[in-house]
Parts: structure tokens; C-alpha cells; sequence
């Protein structure tokens, strides 16, 4: 797996459309897409559609609703037009994501509020290949996506779906058109953008998995560094979100995020949980700064945002962290977010913040 780029839109709509090409000829209004309510030109006209909404709401960094226009096609639009409005609003949302600056976001409801730029690659391509694949079974035409594109859609918006055998059919199963042995059929369903929480001087930015193989393998994650990072107990916790997934129990508003500063878009540090909680609500924080960014409070603000958005939600009622007795930096930074030492034992000594 891999991040999503405007690359992999220009291809992915290209394979669309090359396959919708075979039957360019028939009458697509007359023929429903696969098990959609929606008949194949219907269906051809979301897929643009939505390339385009996505687009706007990225290059408009729009913040709470959709930008307000709809795509219209002009009376007579044949079926070969058709396919050109998908390959021009295709062609418009890849130059949006590459010319989107780093950390740019955009509106989109599910399940956060907004996405990235690497977010609506992905959303853009997945309603691509998802309705091109109804209509190719209405149609009754061949179409399939490469495996490697398939895989990292799936990381990207499915984190928390354990990869299948196959990528292609798991991609199916998690979006409700097919079945996957041992796994019960999926009736509603949603994707999966990252987290962003916002703090004074930093934003917490939630890590993908394929962002937590490249740092496990020794990469930047899609990250500019400060000087010395990130810090090797970065790229192990990305190890565990790496587990995490493959095992199918990550849960991505509860994995790890890159502390990125605002003043120069640098990341300085990592932050996250080593779980989502348990059936009390309680769950385990860790983080580390580059050695370059300690001793100017970052630590301190990250782990009080981190701590606000934790406890405000039902399903979180107490946080923890264990540190080294010897690390008082560490002990210091959790006691001025406003935890509480609550005991000590031969890992080290314990604190929490309960609601």
C-alpha cells in the first residue's frame, strides 16, 4: 500500500472509461447499474459529479457544507460526452489534489467533517471504480482495478476493515456488493478520512497506514521533519498501527498522529493511543517529541488537546500513560496537562486523567 495521489486519479478514471468504452453504443438510460436503483447514465452522472464536488470542495477549502453548484449536462449529451465530462472532472480534481499545499482540507461529512487531499484522491476514485463496476455488470462488460490501486483505497479510506485475500473482493464486501468467506455481509457503511485535531500551535494530523509503513520503514510518513526526527519511538508506534490494521482492530480516531507546527508545517513530534478503550472506557496515551522540539511546550499542548477530544466523547471515561521513572521531562509534561499520579510499579510510574 501506498498514499493516493492526482496520478492515480488520471489513471484510475482512464481505466474507467476505457471500459465503459465497449459499450458506448447501447442505451444506457434502459439499463440499471448492477444492484443500484439507478440506471447506467444515472449512474455515469454521479461519477462525475461527485469528481467534480470533490474538487471544488478541496481547491475552495469549503468548511462546512459542499460548495453550492450541480453538475449539469447539456440537453443531447451523448454517451461518449458523458464519458468526456468523467475524464474532464477526473482531470480537475487530480490538479486540485497536486496543487493543494500540505494540510489543506476540505468539507466532506463522513466522519469528521473534512478530508485532505490524499482523502478526496481516494473518495474520487473509489466512487469511480465502484459505480464503473456497476454499470460493467449491468452492461455486461469486463472491468476490474489493479490490485496495488485497490489496496491502498482500502488502507486509505478503510482502515478499520482487515485486509482480505484479495483486495478487489474485500473492497466489494466492505461497500455492500459482494460477499467475503467468514465475514457477515455489510448492509451500511462508510469511509474513513482522518482525524485532524487542532491545537494553539500545532495540528494533531491522524496517520494512515500506509503514512505508518513508510515511517516503520524508515521513511518520513508524507511528513517534513524538524531537525532529528522523527524519533524512534515514532516509527515503533507506527509498527503497532501497522498490527493494529492487519489484525482488523484499528480504529482510527484512536491510532497516532504526527504533531505538525503551525509556523512552518514541520512535524515535531507523535502522539496517539495504544488502542481503542475497553469496555470501562479507559485507554492508554503515548507520545515523543524530535530531540530539536523539546522544551518549548509541545508535548504539553498536543496531550491537552488530545486528552479534550478523548473525554468529551461517550465512549472514553479515563486516560492513562506509564513513564519511566527516570523520565521526568515526560512526568512533567502530563502533570501540567493536568493528570494525576496514581501509583508506581516495576514499569514505571502511572498517571491518568479521568472526565
Amino acid at each position: 500500500m501506498r498514499p493516493i495521489n492526482g496520478d492515480d486519479v488520471i489513471q484510475a478514471v482512464a481505466q474507467c472509461t476505457a471500459a465503459l468504452r465497449a459499450a458506448v453504443g447501447r442505451d444506457w438510460k434502459a439499463v440499471p447499474a448492477g444492484g443500484l436503483e439507478w440506471d447506467c447514465h444515472t449512474t455515469a452522472v454521479h461519477i462525475a459529479d461527485d469528481l467534480v464536488a470533490y474538487a471544488a470542495n478541496l481547491a475552495g477549502r469549503a468548511q462546512d457544507a459542499y460548495v453550492p453548484f450541480e453538475l449539469t449536462l447539456d440537453e443531447g449529451t451523448d454517451n461518449a460526452g458523458l464519458l468526456h465530462v468523467i475524464e474532464t472532472t477526473g482531470a480537475l480534481l487530480a490538479a486540485a489534489v497536486r496543487t493543494a499545499p500540505p494540510g489543506a482540507r476540505g468539507f466532506h461529512p463522513y466522519p469528521f467533517r473534512s478530508a485532505d487531499a490524499e482523502g478526496f484522491a481516494a473518495m474520487g476514485i473509489v466512487e469511480a471504480v465502484l459505480h464503473t463496476r456497476d454499470m460493467a455488470e449491468g452492461l455486461g462488460i469486463p472491468y476490474e482495478p489493479s490490485d496495488e490501486l485497490v489496496t491502498s483505497l482500502l488502507a486509505c479510506l478503510f482502515p478499520h476493515v482487515q485486509p482480505g485475500p484479495a483486495p478487489w473482493p474485500t473492497l466489494l464486501w466492505a461497500t455492500g456488493r459482494g460477499d467475503l468467506p467468514g465475514r457477515a455481509p455489510v448492509t451500511e457503511w462508510r469511509w474513513r478520512n482522518n482525524l485532524v485535531i487542532p491545537a494553539e500551535r500545532l495540528t494533531l494530523t491522524g496517520l494512515r497506514p500506509a503514512a505508518a509503513l513508510d515511517l516503520r520503514l524508515g521513511g518520513d510518513g508524507g511528513f517534513e521533519w524538524i531537525a532529528s526526527g522523527p524519533y524512534e519511538g515514532t516509527r515503533d508506534a507506527a509498527g503497532m498501527l501497522l498490527k493494529a490494521y492487519e489484525a482488523g482492530v484499528h480504529r482510527p480516531e484512536f491510532g497516532m498522529f504526527a504533531l505538525v507546527r503551525h509556523e512552518d508545517g514541520r512535524a515535531v513530534g507523535a502522539m496517539g493511543f495504544h488502542g481503542a478503550p475497553d469496555e470501562d472506557g479507559r485507554v492508554e496515551i503515548g507520545y515523543d517529541l524530535a530531540e530539536a522540539a523539546r522544551g518549548n511546550g509541545y508535548a504539553t499542548e498536543a496531550l491537552r488537546a488530545l486528552s479534550a477530544w478523548a473525554l468529551a466523547r461517550d465512549d472514553v471515561h479515563t486516560l492513562f500513560a506509564t513513564i519511566d521513572r527516570d523520565n521526568t521531562a515526560s512526568q512533567a509534561v502530563v502533570t501540567r496537562a493536568g493528570w494525576t499520579k496514581v501509583g508506581e510499579d516495576g514499569e514505571g510510574t502511572a498517571y491518568e486523567l479521568r472526565r
